[in-house]
């Protein structure tokens, strides 16, 4: 199994019909939510949950896709689809409505709202079907809570930007980020990774670019943009995936060529939400190089540098606020010795300059490291850090790193998938590492490891609280996938809060699914 083979288990589908009509910018609401949590959709001050199933079948259209809101406080589920009144579509075959997701506060009153993309949607223009197009959906939220009533935009490229046009193969949506600048200002970023792009005269099939919302002012960048690093080139998938914080966003680049022959060795571009030329800031591309260059270890074809990556705020010591990042990237195709696939990851620190560190190399040969480097585990097909408390200097007590290993087998069950955890600001990497896996007993992720779980394909953070999704559940009473919310506290072995597990059929949670616990 490839690296690439592991992303298509979450998105394999060739989407059919589906024109889509752009909705105008709704009026804020009035000013009854209270406001809360950065997933709070009901305005009620109780922490929402967003778990996507874009493998569902909706109406009958198989792998059309939708998303559960199970809300704070007991207070019921929704479930968003393209069959929910208001959002001008239609669930067709393949279309993976949820596969990807970002929340914040777009209008200001308080409820967050929710931003879905479908990447495999067929788009009808000009009486041509565009064949996975991609198109997205800004759900928001209201007190009474979200989907049905609420005011729901709709775009397809084209629609989105009007200077770009909605292509075939375009995937429009692929990757979502949102959130608030330093200035309160809310912001969403888009990937578009399937985007040619003509350079010099000549097109670069799937070079890949991003769309940058701030407030209501909309950009497209890509590589061929005045400071960005890099050079547009065929599969660079450049926006194949996001992260950022309220002074940050990054963008993946996986499929870029390093040196003459490393192809999809891959790289990442960090950004500030400053303008440049009229258009984000760059401050500084990364990437593996080549020997002695550049991060850590040597860029090599199908590395994949920048699958996944996740960003947190990182405080400096004598510093009163969060002045920078620390940026987690994943590589799942690095080859470890001769263990191909067997993948890495690292936690850099990134500063307002650009300047950057790399704090926290990290493969299952590093020495302390628990785990054997072995061929298709892939380490790092998903990262997740977090700041369990920006309010204080940033140190080992506080970052946490989750690292998915999908393809690692426990006790001879073939990938059945793991998460390893790192404190990776800690002087020795793996004085605190630990391997989670799925037990009985003994475990925050309870059940019963069952071959091909590929549990690390589907992870999140937050400052309280690890998401562990395995949508691809083998186990009878989780057939149908399942999330693990977790405390980081229990993550940590001081306290013993308990395991919060969602699955359809418990809890108000419909009785179906076929990838329910996708998230991140």
């Amino acid at each position: 199994m490839s690296s690439v083979g592991l992303a298509a288990l979450a998105a394999t589908a060739l989407a059919m019909a589906g024109g889509l009509v752009s909705l105008p910018q709704p009026a804020a609401a009035a000013a009854t939510c209270t406001g809360g949590t950065s997933s709070d959709f009901n305005g009620d001050g109780s922490t929402d949950t967003v778990i996507a199933d874009p493998n569902a079948t909706v109406n009958g259209a198989a792998r059309a896709g939708l998303v559960r809101v199970v809300f704070g406080g007991g207070k019921g589920v929704s479930e968003i689809s393209q069959a929910t009144s208001g959002m001008k579509a239609a669930p067709e075959r393949g279309d993976q409505f949820g596969y990807s997701r970002a929340a914040y506060d777009a209008d200001g009153d308080g409820c967050t709202d929710l931003v879905v993309g479908a990447p495999y949607e067929d788009v009808l223009e000009d009486g041509s079907q565009l064949v996975d197009a991609g198109a997205l959906w800004i759900i928001h939220g209201t007190p009474a809570g979200i989907g049905t009533g609420s005011a729901i935009e709709s775009y397809t490229q084209d629609a989105f930007d009007a200077s770009t046009a909605t292509e075939s193969y375009d995937r429009f949506g692929f990757a979502l980020h949102a959130g608030t600048t330093s200035a309160d200002l809310p912001y969403l970023v888009i990937g578009v990774p399937g985007e040619d792009i003509t350079s010099h005269g000549e097109n670069q099939v799937d070079a890949g670019c991003v769309h940058y919302m701030r407030g209501a002012t909309k950009y497209t960048v890509n590589q061929d943009d005045p400071g960005v690093p890099g050079v547009v080139e065929a599969h660079d998938r450049f926006g194949y995936s996001l992260a950022g914080t309220n002074r940050y966003f990054a963008v993946g680049v996986p499929g870029e060529t390093i040196g003459d022959d490393a192809a999809f060795a891959g790289g990442v571009t960090v950004f500030d939400h400053t303008l440049t030329d009229g258009v984000p800031t760059a401050l500084v591309g990364l990437d593996q190089g080549g020997s002695g260059e550049g991060l850590a270890g040597v860029a090599e074809a199908n590395d994949q540098f920048g699958s996944s990556i996740d960003m947190t705020n990182y405080r400096p010591s004598g510093q009163t606020y969060n002045s920078d990042a620390l940026l987690a990237v994943g590589s799942p195709g690095e080859a470890i010795g001769t263990a191909a696939g067997a993948g890495g990851a690292t936690v850099i620190r990134i500063q307002p300059s650009g300047a950057y560190t790399e704090l926290a190399p990290i493969d299952a040969d590093k020495t302390d490291v628990e785990g054997t480097a072995t061929e298709g585990d892939f380490l790092g097909q998903r990262v997740a850090i977090t700041n369990t408390d920006p309010s204080v200097v940033s140190s080992d007590a506080t970052i946490r790193l989750a690292v998915g290993i999908p393809g690692r087998d426990v006790g001879g069950v073939k990938d059945a998938g793991v998460l390893q955890v790192f404190r990776p600001l800690d002087s020795t990497l793996g004085a605190n590492d630990k391997i989670i896996s799925r037990a009985a007993g003994g475990s925050v992720l309870p059940g019963t490891v069952t071959t091909r779980d590929y549990t690390g394909m589907s992870l999140t953070s937050g400052s309280a609280n690890l998401y562990v999704g395995i949508p691809y559940s083998k186990e009878p009473d989780t057939a149908k996938g399942v999330l693990y919310v977790i405390p980081w506290t229990d993550v940590d072995g001081t306290t013993s809060t308990g395991t919060t597990v969602f699955r359809p059929g418990a809890g108000g949670i419909p009785d179906a699914g076929a990838s329910f616990g996708v998230v991140g």
